[in-house]
């Protein structure tokens, strides 16, 4: 069994952002040289997300319009008595979700026809960093 961990930082211009990291993936899965496994990306943030779905910039402008009428930055929650602002940020990331595994088969991905992985970014202009572990032979 071989297992290989890589990290990525992004520390994005926008504070919501959605960056397409498939092609960094795939070079990280070619290095791990793991032929059937899985691959485990992971954002290592409570603001940032990681997700799956269709590179199409209006699909995302519709999530982000989507995300801010289910949590507003403009709205008043407890979290931000505490003295933050990111309370919308930590809902945002809950509903996009913090991970994805994927199945490594013959050294590649094994998409669906329009799956792509995006970093999501719900608070930005600060590094962050995502983990990326293979798992296989």
């Amino acid at each position: 069994m071989k297992t290989h961990t890589q990290y990525l930082t992004f520390n994005t211009n926008d504070k919501i952002e959605f960056i397409n990291i498939t092609e960094k993936i795939k070079e990280i899965i070619s290095q791990s040289q793991v032929k059937e496994g899985l691959c485990l990306i992971n954002a290592m943030h409570i603001t940032a997300s990681v997700f799956i779905n269709d590179e199409e910039e209006g699909l995302k402008k519709d999530f982000k319009k989507w995300l801010e009428e289910l949590a507003s930055s403009g709205k008043k929650y407890f979290h931000n008595l505490t003295g933050e602002s990111n309370a919308h940020a930590h809902l945002k990331r809950t509903i996009m979700g913090r991970e994805v595994v994927l199945a490594i088969t013959k050294g590649k991905l094994d998409f669906g026809p329009w799956e792509q992985i995006f970093y999501g970014e719900f608070d930005g202009h600060r590094p962050k960093k995502v983990i990326v572990k293979i798992i296989g032979e």
